[in-house]
């Protein structure tokens, strides 16, 4: 008993006479001038294929056969015996069709390609999928559309049957031997019988041996095209909606043909798998065509599994190939490829089909192919925020990393954005479904053709306008757009672990592009296919590997990917990559079709924003790193290096102890760096050491003496003399020293410096030592100038006009003479010293300053505030002096260090001087503005 129908209203095609498809076969349906019906149903099956999307082969059709005198429209046989009235009937209503000259049965089927010349009659080739029956015709004009019902084969139960397996047997003996005959019959030429060759019958020989008993209506269907069937025939067979039934119908006519043919030939046995006969190869060539006419159904496509091309005897290297191909076009067929690349790909497969595996050519349109199947078209991972999703993310960001808050702030806005997006797609996916449904309803109350009942208008415009409204809330749908990141920073301070913690957060997949030292375009957009060896480029090669469209990729080193040279220039290929308004549609060079980046979270990372040209940054969000600070050294360390190391060389957590001074002393002696990777080799350097004397402690049979626990002093024994020396601040103070702020090029160490003035009898020259540089001197000469325009005021003089540099010279010394020392933020300190040297008042030595000095005498914003700060801190400072316009910068201070320091925010050197001297007299408030003009 058949399964239970699906009823679904389909556009129709009426076969031409003597035609009919069967499930899973390929057609070619003619298409003269005078069939004005089917361009009308191509133009209506495209139009709906744009609306929905989707390709045209994926809009349902029904083909059906011309109904027969013979036969009634559900099967059965009439009584007729007048043959020149049946061709009269026949021939009638070949060019004039009317609704009741369809057969009840058709075939779903798939419009898979059109063949033909401009002006020419052309050809509609289709592919069977399943049996339906004719319910009822609901329009003839411009194109036929009908009610069907499908009815799919036997349910599992019924195949496991007796009868069915025995009916099963018996098709699929007939069926292989029906095939040896006709391979047979193919070498006997003056045979009047359809042949085949020995290639085909091999492939169908080997396509019917893997046939099961679930698939036993196919094989019946299958077997149609092959077998000597009239068209009633054929068509009784397709109203066979019972497999049964239709086994037995098949198994008949099979029974048929094989005892004609066994009259016709003598038949020998014959145990070699290719037949002993010497044919002429002329001879082969006509008989090839000759055969290949006879059997219609198998021109075009050729069924699953098959393979034409290749040497005569079916080899199983043959099979081997054909098998590939078929898994192959299965593995297109699941990758979802976008619109242009789907035409690309079904294109190239034709191409593959028709070539010999020996030809040069044909691995490389085979390994192209499969790079198309294997690239993420639509494969995404899915990661829904939830409420609980940003809260996990952070804890992840805050467990894998310290500090870096600037970097964490952004990803979890990032988040934020995908979440509110999700929120309201899912709103616009609920009124979208209940706008479709609306308008389903209109459309099943429109009346149909049959019922001649005139459109209501009224009805007309609500489904117009119920339609429209689908399009709208469509368009209201948001699609997210990942943000383009650049984490700058020092060596070591984490960008490239940071990414991966982005991944883990999200959820996603993560893949690494290292583009240091790439000299080639080609590595980026990859080699054009007329190349040996040609390949795609680094960023479909990582998409290949991840196997999803919405990765996060990291792009390590762009500050070192190389410049414009013969090869091109990789970093303007990187231009198409990081922009958002262009990378929906990359261009990769191999795959020749435009591929959608726009769904990759890129990461990308530099050292130095000076090599990265100016276009290329102004497409990404640059993110910079400070530098780790001492405290989130000793954190990072205490939290993830020691443990790390511990591990690494084989100890356990009890067999050797950091504590807080011991860390704190490797970070501030014996490394000098803004990131952490020499602080890790240290902590490795000490644990090794102490994993010797716990070794040799054993050996001596002595556990007792070795000590677990280590001192400064054992950091010493192990480490050597130490390397830096950081500056304390004085005891006591004399004047002409000011105590100053510097942060360390290397990034994320901050001190003390002091500036040391010193005066003697001369010509008012100033003689500066210490390794200063180009600014720093500068600063000292504006310092200078303004000390001698301001020395009355100062008290310095006792006449305005008396120069105060006449008979005197200077001599300005930073200690450290060995590290050099440059910038402008030391302007301050320098115009304090000379004050304190000439006015002989001393400086308090816990007071330190920092700040840009101008000729005006306003102090100016500087750099590297939360270094400068926690150096002062950790040097025994507790008075700071700094411009008023770091004060949104001292905020990013740990509170540690801003509960211990006194800050004093400063916008002129005058309230500077009152601060350091707050007893001495000094002139009023109204002798100096307190806002700079900018006129």
């Amino acid at each position: 008993m058949a399964p239970a129908a699906q009823s679904v209203v389909a556009p129709v095609i009426p076969l031409a006479k003597g035609t009919v498809l069967f499930p899973g076969s390929v057609l070619r349906v003619p298409v003269p001038p005078s069939r004005s019906d089917i361009p009308a149903l191509i133009s209506n099956v495209y139009t709906r294929a744009t609306k929905a999307t989707q390709r045209v082969d994926q809009i349902t059709v029904v083909c059906v056969p011309l109904n027969s005198p013979l036969v009634g429209r559900r099967g059965q046989k009439l009584l007729e015996k007048d043959p020149e009235k049946y061709h009269d009937l026949f021939e009638a209503d070949s060019r004039n069709l009317r609704k009741d000259r369809l057969f009840g049965y058709g075939v779903t089927a798939k419009i898979t390609g059109i063949q033909g010349q401009n002006g020419a009659e052309f050809m509609m080739l289709v592919q069977g999928a399943s049996r339906v029956s004719v319910d009822k015709i609901t329009q003839e004009q411009p194109f036929f559309e009908a009610k069907v019902n499908t009815h799919a084969d036997a349910a599992s139960r019924e195949t496991n049957s007796e009868e069915f397996q025995e009916l099963f047997k018996t098709l699929k003996r007939l069926s292989r031997e029906l095939v040896s005959f006709l391979r047979v019959s193919a070498f006997i030429l003056s045979s009047g019988s359809a042949g085949l060759n020995p290639l085909l019958s091999r492939r169908l020989e080997q396509f019917i041996l893997r046939k099961q008993p679930a698939e036993g209506g196919a094989l019946a269907d299958f077997m149609m095209n092959v077998v000597e069937a009239s068209y009633e025939e054929k068509l009784e067979v397709l109203a066979a909606v019972d497999t049964q039934q239709r086994m037995q119908k098949v198994i008949a006519l099979m029974e048929r043909q094989v005892d004609d043919i066994k009259g016709n030939i003598k038949v020998t046995t014959v145990t070699s798998t290719a037949i002993p006969i010497q044919v002429d190869p002329e001879d082969m060539e006509k008989m090839n065509q000759r055969n290949m006419k006879k059997i219609p159904t198998l021109m075009g496509v050729p069924p699953a599994g098959f393979n034409f091309n290749g040497m005569p005897g079916g080899s199983q290297a043959d099979q081997q190939d054909a098998d590939d191909l078929q898994e192959l076009e299965k593995k297109i067929a699941d990758a979802k490829l976008s619109p242009d690349a789907a035409k690309v790909a079904e294109r190239e497969f034709k191409r593959l089909k028709h070539m010999m595996p020996a030809q040069a050519e044909y691995q490389v349109v085979r390994t192209y192919l499969e790079t198309l199947a294997e690239i993420p078209w639509s494969i995404v991972t899915d990661d829904p925020i939830g409420t609980d999703t940003l809260e996990a993310a952070r804890r992840q960001l805050d467990s894998d990393h310290y500090g870096i808050e600037k970097v964490k702030k952004r990803l979890l806005s990032y988040l934020t954005i995908v979440r509110l997006m999700q929120s309201a797609n899912e709103t616009v996916d609920r009124q979208v479904k209940e706008a479709e449904q609306e308008t389903a309803d209109l459309e099943s109350s429109k009346p149909t053709t049959e019922d001649k009942a005139p459109l209501d208008p009224e009805l007309e415009e609500k489904i117009k306008a119920s339609g429209l409204k689908v399009q709208m809330l469509q368009s209201k749908r948001r699609s997210e757009r990942a943000p383009i990141l650049l984490l700058v920073g020092p060596p070591g301070v984490g960008k490239t672990s940071i990414a991966r913690s982005i991944a883990t957060a999200l959820g996603r997949k993560f893949h690494r592009v290292a583009l240091g030292g790439v000299r080639d375009e080609a590595e980026i957009r990859g080699h054009r296919r007329t190349y040996v060896a040609a390949m795609p480029g680094l960023v479909v090669q990582g998409l290949r590997k991840v196997g999803v469209a919405n990765p996060v990729f990291l792009l390590d080193e762009i500050d070192k990917v190389g410049m414009a040279n013969h090869n091109g220039d990789p970093s303007a290929a990187m231009l198409e990559v990081l922009d958002p308004e262009q990378n929906y549609s990359f261009n990769d060079h191999y795959i020749n079709t435009p591929i959608d980046l726009s769904k990759v979270l890129f990461i990308a990372t530099a050292n130095s924003l000076d090599t990265i040209p100016g276009p290329l940054l102004d497409r990404m969000e640059v993110l910079e790193f400070s530098g780790y600070t001492t405290l989130e050294k000793r954190h990072i360390a205490l939290r993830h290096l020691v443990p790390k190391q511990i591990r690494v060389n084989g100890l356990q957590e009890e067999q050797v102890k950091f504590n807080e001074e011991v860390v704190s002393k490797i970070i501030e002696s014996y490394t000098r760096e803004a990131g952490v990777r020499n602080l890790e080799r240290e902590i490795g350097t000490v644990c090794r050491s102490k994993a010797v004397e716990y070794v040799e402690a054993n050996d001596r049979g002595q556990p007792e003496t070795y000590r677990a626990e280590l001192t400064l002093e054992d950091l010493e024994a192990i480490l050597g003399i130490e390397r830096f020396e950081d500056e304390i601040a004085e005891k006591t103070s004399q004047p002409g020293i000011v105590t100053g702020l510097v942060a360390y090029s290397t990034g994320g160490n901050g001190g003390i410096l002091f500036i040391e003035v010193l005066d003697m009898p001369g010509d008012g020259s100033v003689e500066l030592t210490g390794n200063l540089g180009k600014v720093l001197e500068e600063s000292v000469k504006v310092a200078r100038s303004w000390v001698r325009n301001h020395a009355y005021e100062l008290r310095l003089t006792r006449e305005p006009t008396e120069n105060i540099m006449k008979n005197r010279s200077l001599h300005v010394h930073c200690p450290s003479g060995a590290v050099p020392k440059d910038g402008p933020s030391s302007g301050m300190a320098q115009a304090i010293a000379l004050i304190s040297l000439l006015s002989g008042r001393p400086v308090p030595p816990t007071m330190a300053m920092t700040g840009e000095f101008q000729l005006s005498g306003h102090v100016k914003r500087v750099g590297g505030i939360k270094e400068k700060l926690i150096g002062a801190y950790r040097a025994g400072v507790k008075t700071v002096l700094l411009p008023a316009q770091n004060e949104k910068d001292a905020r990013e201070v740990p509170s540690e260090v801003r509960d211990g320091l006194k800050i004093i925010y400063v916008s002129h050197i005058w309230e500077a001087i009152r601060h350091v001297w707050p007893d001495a007299q000094w002139p009023e408030d109204a002798n100096f503005p307190p806002v700079q003009a900018r006129l």
